[in-house]
């Protein structure tokens, strides 16, 4: 199989695919395979016919549905969903306690009252919502088994999640949000998950409510989400995506002591060049089985 690697290669990948007896050739040179890591702006505007698979290096596909290139290509595409569940799952936990423990309220006063009024435990009882209980939720549920939460998992299907105490349908989902303590966004972005957590939302959890987005940004409303954290609708928010991105400086967001902003580093580039390579060989294996590949993309989906 001859590979393209847009816009830039990563060696890492590129050495793995060539392990795999793969070789990496210009766009020019009739690939089988595109290996993209870049921006839709970044995105060739006509593949060669002989490209049959595209392998993004990302597990979102919105940005590219978004702009059309989905649908414009008459390819198959595969994204790195699962890729890196555990990178993300590890980050969300340490957003989730440094809300929950109030690192950023801290100050050089040693004897601070607010912390001690305020400094809240994974492990006291709490329940914890995943909005979107894919394979980062699955590791996620691993991690902070030893805290002894209750997880309800929250998905597209209803079908049960290894580890939650029980699964709810995305549908029907109403009454977790008053019910629950902690919510971990994870779902993909599209027409129904974009600004799910709104004014309505936010306004029927508890005021110890703790939100963590770790999924895609417009999955919240960012101005609601303000408002709530001023106001003491709830309690504290992480964010690892934000709508806009990247977020303004001179957003609120960021003065707010209860919530805490990572810059999209839930993951870093450096743990995507040591897997993508490897998940790529994968997939053009499955491809050329006649089988579904093991990150595929549904293109009228968007993921």
């Amino acid at each position: 199989m001859k590979f393209a690697f847009l816009p830039e290669p990563w060696d890492e990948s590129v050495a793995d695919l060539e392990a795999a007896g793969h070789e990496l050739v210009s766009l020019d040179d009739n690939p089988d395979m595109l290996v993209f890591r870049g921006t839709p702006d970044q995105f060739p505007e006509e593949l060669p016919k002989s490209v049959k698979v595209v392998q993004n290096a990302f597990a979102g596909m919105d940005a590219l549905r978004e702009a059309g290139t989905l649908a414009q290509h008459d390819v198959r595409w595969a994204n790195a969903g699962g890729l890196y569940d555990d990178t993300v799952a590890e980050s969300t936990l340490a957003l989730l306690l440094a809300v929950l423990h109030r690192h950023k309220a801290v100050s050089r006063e040693w004897n601070q009252q607010q912390l001690a009024e305020e400094t809240d435990f994974l492990f006291d009882d709490k329940k914890l919502a995943l909005i979107g209980a894919g394979g980062i939720g699955k590791k996620l549920i691993e991690f902070i088994a030893p805290f002894g939460v209750e997880v309800t998992a929250v998905n597209r299907s209803g079908n049960p999640v290894d580890g939650a105490a029980q699964t709810v349908k995305m549908s029907e989902a109403d009454d977790v949000w008053a019910s629950h303590d902690v919510f971990v966004l994870l779902a993909p972005l599209t027409e129904e998950t974009k600004s799910m957590v709104d004014a309505e939302v936010l306004a029927k959890m508890k005021p110890s409510a703790v939100v963590v987005n770790v999924g895609r940004g417009p999955l919240v409303d960012t101005g609601a989400l303000a408002d709530a954290l001023q106001l003491g609708t709830i309690a504290g928010a992480g964010l690892d995506v934000t709508d806009p991105e990247p977020l303004p400086a001179d957003h609120p967001l960021w003065d707010l002591d209860n919530c805490i902003i990572t810059p999209h580093t839930a993951n870093v580039p450096r743990f995507m060049a040591r897997r993508l390579g490897k998940l790529a060989a994968e997939n053009w294996e499955d491809f050329e089985a006649g089988k579904d590949m093991r990150t595929e993309v549904d293109v009228d989906a968007g993921y």
